[in-house]
Formats: structure tokens, C-alpha cells, sequence
């Protein structure tokens, strides 16, 4: 039995995180058994029992050996696969520094300022949205410009989506939904030409279409997870 044998990523359909993994897995072509888990009902003989310090999703499961948190998971993958298809990472160890840190920044400020806008609405919604274009400033002015500066490929990886390529998709890849369901503009092409490039690259890969879940599935999650704060906020 290959590598590749006993491999299961345990997710949730709606995690950017799990999604981020998935991705990984098919850029590199490593076959994987999925096990959706319901974070309102944790089940004890799988999530808990791999994740017991966060007991949450996602977490991969190879030979038996439980992997937790996505960005740790995604270099478990290029180390564990090295010779496996396209290398997530670059061999230089400078460079792969640098994707990292990108890399860490998409993940903690771009989330964050993604899940606000996500959340709020009037004047929040606007100051929120401000806030996230200062951040997509940072990325187009500094990132960008090292991160695909050289002209090889649409992605940060060249020619191959990479590591910090499957971040910045994780959390943005649905933003025309969200402009469509928030009535928004939440990239603006001119503000930000290289981001708005680098992002529709990544949504037209071919691999998306089968990560994804469906418009009428994500329209129904933002939906409800709009509903519930803003309640909230109207009956304090």
C-alpha cells in the first residue's frame, strides 16, 4: 500500500480552511478519502478524538497519524509529498520564507478584515470595507509586486498554484458572491489591479469548480451568518 492509502481529511463544507487543504491535495494529485464533520454535534471517535486542544476542523488523517490547523497541514503535505507534483514551496530557503510570511498575513489581517465586512452592515459595513481595501493595499503595493513581479505565471508559484496561492484564495476566492449578497465592491480593479488579477486567476483554475461549494449554498451560509449578529445588534 502507497502513501497515499490511509489518507483522510476530515472538513466542513463551509471552512476556507478545509477548502485551502482540499485544494493542496489536488494541485498535488494526492488521492484522500473526505469525512464531512458537523462542528454543532463534534463526533468523539473522530474530530475530538484527532483534534482534542481546538476540536475543530480540519484535520488529516495519514497512516493513522492526525495533522491539525491548515497551514501546518499544507507543509505537512509538500514535505510528506515532496516528489509528488508541482512543489507548493520554492527550494530556496529566502524564498520560502517570504511566501511564508505572505502567506501568515493573508491568513490572520486579510481574514479578519474579510470576516467584518462579512459580518456588519451600514456604517459598519463601509468602515469595514475600508479597512480590508487597506489591507488589500498593503498586499498590492509589497506583496504583489514580489510575489508575481517576476512575470512567470499568474500565480505566486509561477506557471502552478503554490502555497501562499491556496491562502489568499481560502479567503477570498467567493468575494463576487459577497459583493453580489452585501451590494458592495469589495475588490476594486483599479485601486488594486494586481490583487484583482492574481484572485481571478485563481478562481477560473480548473480545480476550483470542484472545491467550491455551490452559489446557492455559500448565498445561504452569508445569509445566516449575517442574520444572527444583525438581530443581535437590533434587539440590544
Amino acid at each position: 500500500m502507497g502513501e497515499e492509502s490511509s489518507l483522510v481529511l476530515h472538513g466542513m463544507w463551509a471552512s476556507p480552511f478545509g477548502k485551502r487543504v482540499e485544494f493542496a491535495l489536488k494541485i498535488k494529485g494526492i488521492p484522500f478519502e473526505y469525512v464531512e464533520e458537523d462542528l454543532q454535534n463534534k463526533n468523539p471517535s473522530t474530530l475530538l478524538k484527532y483534534n482534542p486542544v481546538y476540536k475543530k476542523a480540519p484535520v488529516l488523517v495519514h497512516n493513522g497519524n492526525p495533522i491539525s490547523e491548515s497551514l501546518v497541514i499544507l507543509e505537512y503535505i509538500e514535505e510528506t509529498w515532496k516528489n509528488h507534483g508541482p512543489a507548493l514551496l520554492p527550494q530556496d530557503p529566502y524564498e520560502r520564507a517570504q511566501l511564508r510570511f505572505w502567506a501568515d498575513f493573508i491568513n490572520k489581517q486579510l481574514f479578519e478584515a474579510s470576516v467584518k465586512v462579512v459580518m456588519a452592515a451600514g456604517e459598519a459595513l463601509e468602515k469595514a470595507i475600508k479597512d480590508l481595501r487597506e489591507k488589500l493595499k498593503v498586499v498590492e503595493e509589497h506583496g504583489v509586486k514580489r510575489l508575481l513581479g517576476d512575470g512567470s505565471g499568474p500565480f505566486a508559484n509561477g506557471q502552478e498554484v503554490g502555497f501562499v496561492d491556496i491562502v489568499m484564495w481560502s479567503v477570498l476566492g467567493a468575494y463576487k458572491i459577497h459583493e453580489e449578497i452585501l451590494g458592495v465592491k469589495i475588490i476594486d480593479e483599479e485601486e488594486t489591479p494586481g490583487v484583482a488579477s492574481w484572485l481571478n486567476s485563481l478562481i477560473h483554475h480548473p480545480l476550483t469548480k470542484d472545491i467550491l461549494p455551490s452559489k446557492d449554498k455559500v448565498v445561504g451560509l452569508l445569509q445566516y451568518v449575517r442574520h444572527r449578529p444583525l438581530n443581535s445588534s437590533a434587539a440590544a
